[in-house]
């Protein structure tokens, strides 16, 4: 075995490659700041002005990603979410800066209502109970706003029942049949979103978000929610979070052919960074392992937060 394992030899027989085409870049936008503020949590990761988001892509871009999906947080949060399908609201401004500016980009935009509702939750509220039916126009409306601003793909998050199916007619129903949908299929209820909630400002103000996000003791039900996404019309099925799931994106890639992707999400991330600010771990050299593990278990695309890293670490290998 070792004869394969000399360094002139090892790249010949590599089984799994990560490339800059596999990776999605995760872009927080803050109407109502004027210039990029550091996220406290997420150390090297920040929220960008409208002013400054098209750049910022463009930087990206120059490194050789390509991919982008955009995260919004709104000036005014109201019980509905209303400030999340407006033509002039944050996320539908940044995707028209953006694609102004960098047609070739490929955009993908967070469907969901958390950012945008006082309460921080998922869907449209009734007490304290989650509606899900109720929630359905909501998103699909949220969904065709992005399609008409000029993303590429929709990616709902909420994790309601129906939800894929109710967008993808909806994206029929106004002439955006061309517009993918790239479902958060199997997302489970996971502590490893902290950082992210401090992120987008998406923390909960009741209760937790178990009723309708997956419990993590189990895996066989993230088949059943893929298999329900595929049937009501996703083009893309993901599970998340992704470090600690590699068994259920393993299972998802040996039964379906979809193309999978996996979110290697806030906590993941933070974890990386907090053991090399303590000198513990070479921050780079973990990232890139993690990522080519999430690449190994069956994902063709993966989103990250250590994208920027990975670049530049692939641009000086080469």
């Amino acid at each position: 075995m070792r004869r394969l394992r000399k360094d002139s030899i090892r790249p010949l027989v590599q089984e799994n490659r990560l490339s800059l085409n596999d990776l999605i870049t995760p872009v927080f936008v803050d109407e109502r700041i004027d210039s990029r503020v550091e996220i406290p949590s997420m150390p090297g990761y920040y929220r960008y002005s409208l002013g400054e988001v098209a750049e910022e892509v463009g930087k990206a871009m120059e490194m050789g990603l390509k991919a982008f999906i955009i995260f919004g947080i709104p000036s005014v949060k109201d019980e509905t979410g209303s400030s999340a399908f407006g033509k002039g609201d944050v996320v539908q401004k940044a995707v028209r800066k953006i694609k102004e500016e960098y047609e070739d980009a490929v955009v993908i935009t967070d469907v969901c209502l958390c950012e945008y509702t006082t309460h921080g939750h998922c869907g449209i509220i009734r007490g304290r109970k989650i509606l899900n039916d109720e929630t359905l126009p909501v998103i699909a409306k949220t969904a065709v706003s992005h399609a008409e601003a000029g993303a590429d793909i929709v990616a709902p998050s909420g994790m309601m029942d129906g939800m894929v199916g109710a967008i993808r007619k909806a994206l029929d129903g106004e002439g955006f049949e061309d517009v993918a949908v790239m479902s958060y299929s199997a997302k489970y209820a996971s502590s490893f979103y902290g950082p992210f909630r401090e992120a987008a400002e998406s923390g909960f103000s009741f209760g937790d978000r178990k009723s309708y996000q997956m419990d993590f003791h189990n895996s066989r039900e993230a088949i059943r929610e893929i298999e329900l996404d595929i049937m009501e019309g996703a083009d893309i099925v993901m599970v998340k979070p992704a470090l600690a799931y590699l068994d259920v994106i393993r299972m998802a890639r040996e039964r379906f052919n979809h193309p999978i992707s996996a979110y290697n999400v806030s906590g993941e991330y933070s974890m990386v960074k907090a053991a090399e600010k303590l000198g513990w771990m070479d921050g780079k050299s973990l990232a890139y392992e993690i990522l080519v593990s999430i690449k190994r278990a069956g994902a063709d695309l993966i989103i990250t937060y250590h994208s920027y890293e990975i670049a530049e670490m692939l641009q000086n290998l080469k």
